[in-house]
């Protein structure tokens, strides 16, 4: 039998003001979610308590760029949580992962492996180049991040999907 070749093309949302406002609720939701879990519940249990708006301030400094405490929330809530993983998500990897492996995993499998990206991306890639060590020397906010990222993921892709659009 043959097969349409869109059958197997991946879903790729129109850019509109509909997929925009849902990137920014989705975003602030997931956002929530990571800072819930890193400022509130990981101190709470013991754990090590998440400062990504100091991550932020650090790369800006790198770059000279203004480094204050607005412009670190600013980077971290609007231009990586609201924007850059949503967009992450709807326009690179969920295509991507379409297209390699087709429905494996239901969401939740490729929402989780989102998640783990974002945290090689933030704690791997974007500490090295804001001066810091390589995954923060794997103390203990390396790995309350890993689940903070993963947790986004989730609920970033959750979100979305509650929306019906994923």
């Amino acid at each position: 039998m043959a097969t349409n070749d869109t059958d197997s093309r991946p879903t790729v949302p129109p850019l509109t003001a509909a997929t925009v406002g849902l990137m920014f609720l989705a975003g602030a939701v997931a956002t929530m979610a990571f800072d819930l879990w890193g400022q509130l519940v990981s101190p709470a249990l013991g754990f090590a308590n998440l400062s990504p708006h100091g991550l932020a301030k650090s790369l800006l400094g790198t770059f000279g760029l203004p480094n204050g405490d607005f412009a670190g929330y600013f980077v971290h809530f609007y231009l990586v949580g609201l924007i850059g993983y949503p967009v992450g998500w709807l326009f690179i990897f969920k295509p991507l992962w379409e297209k390699v492996l087709g429905g494996i995993g239901g969401w939740f499998l490729p929402a989780a492996v989102y998640g783990f990206g974002l945290w090689v991306f933030a704690i791997g890639g974007i500490t090295a180049i804001a001066g810091l060590p390589f995954f923060l020397n794997f103390t203990g906010i390396t790995w309350v991040a890993l689940v903070g990222h993963v947790l986004y993921g989730i609920v970033l892709v959750l979100v979305i999907r509650l929306a019906g659009r994923g």
